[in-house]
């Protein structure tokens, strides 16, 4: 008979130096990727794409307070050789009461509201979502979760009629209906670019902070559940305020992403005044002969000044965000 003699596990101290040595390669790996990150070359190249990236604002913000005349004759780097600077541009696109002006007023209006709803509301669901999927056992969760990540995969415009016959059909008579009970409900018909938005934001929105909220040490979930905490509670006083950094750096991409939007509200705003965003406003400016050039730029501008104000708000929980799960703990 043929002896086969036994493996020698690590045990104790053994599997202590084994962790030990795993932490110190690990680090290892990280110092030299921060290394390469943060060396000469990748700052030089950082900064000669961050400097072409803002080569066409900064000619937006000039332009925008040139007179019509010189936009229509020379370029804005013309600027020391054509010198001219001047507010009407802006008087024109927020404050003149003409019929011919832009009147971005309500337009902004429109557009904060209907891209702080569709932030929030995708932001609450997929928030409670991606905690159940990460620390509740239930029948069939990861392939629900599968499900879930695979309808990314499907184009958004490939949903578009088939939504617009359902709020068509049922949506737009069921808001009327609750106008009518709850006169405080809007008559506007923002539910529908509300709800369109946050359909689409939801997979991607609830995979993201999936991965995030799963990182929580498991030992601070079942250390509340030993003191009696419910699923509630430790969704409120515990995942919340760890996912800050996660939930932020999801409410600035869709932000922007509502904010810029031009395919869903041209479908579903219907083309009013009172509902239609800004990017639609600014697309009936460009006109068929690009006409009003100098009010393009003023309202082009303008149209930045919000989405920049919410990232450099909240540019510190976005940067936690992006390195979020990026090194172990």
């Amino acid at each position: 008979m043929s002896s086969v003699a036994p493996v020698d596990l690590p045990v104790g101290k053994d599997l202590g130096s084994l962790e030990a040595t795993e932490r110190a390669e690990y680090g290892t790996k990280s110092a030299r990727v921060k290394k390469r990150l943060t060396s000469r070359t990748a700052t030089i190249a950082s900064l000669v794409i961050a400097v072409l990236w803002t080569i066409p604002t900064f000619g937006l913000l000039i332009s925008s307070f040139r007179p019509a005349e010189l936009i229509r004759t020379t370029g804005w780097w013309t600027i020391f050789e054509n010198w001219g600077f001047t507010l009407d541009n802006y008087r024109d696109v927020l404050l003149s009461t003409s019929s011919s002006s832009p009147q971005l007023g309500a337009y902004i209006v429109n557009s904060i509201a209907i891209a702080v709803l569709a932030t929030l509301i995708p932001l609450t669901f997929a928030s409670m979502a991606a905690y159940a999927f990460a620390w509740i056992r239930f029948k069939w969760v990861n392939w629900l979760f599968i499900l879930v990540f695979a309808l990314q995969i499907i184009p958004l415009q490939m949903a578009l009629v088939p939504l617009l016959q359902i709020f068509s059909t049922w949506l737009r008579p069921m808001q009327a209906w609750l106008h009518d009970v709850i006169p405080i409900i809007p008559e506007q018909n923002y539910l529908p670019l509300w709800l369109a938005h946050s359909m689409f934001a939801l997979p991607l929105a609830i995979f993201l902070l999936h991965n995030f909220i799963a990182e929580i040490p498991g030992d601070v979930i079942e250390a509340a559940r030993v003191d009696g905490a419910t699923h509630g509670q430790i969704f409120f006083r515990i995942v919340l305020p760890l996912a800050t950094p996660a939930l932020a750096s999801f409410a600035i991409f869709q932000f922007i992403w509502v904010w810029n939007d031009l395919l869903v509200a041209l479908i579903f705003s219907g083309g009013t005044q009172d509902v239609a965003p800004l990017t639609q406003r600014l697309a009936e400016m460009v006109g068929t002969r690009g006409q009003d050039w100098q009010r393009l730029t003023a309202a082009a501008f303008i149209s930045i000044v919000i989405p920049l104000a919410v990232f450099f708000g909240l540019q510190r929980y976005f940067v936690r965000g992006l390195l979020a799960g990026a090194t172990k703990g």
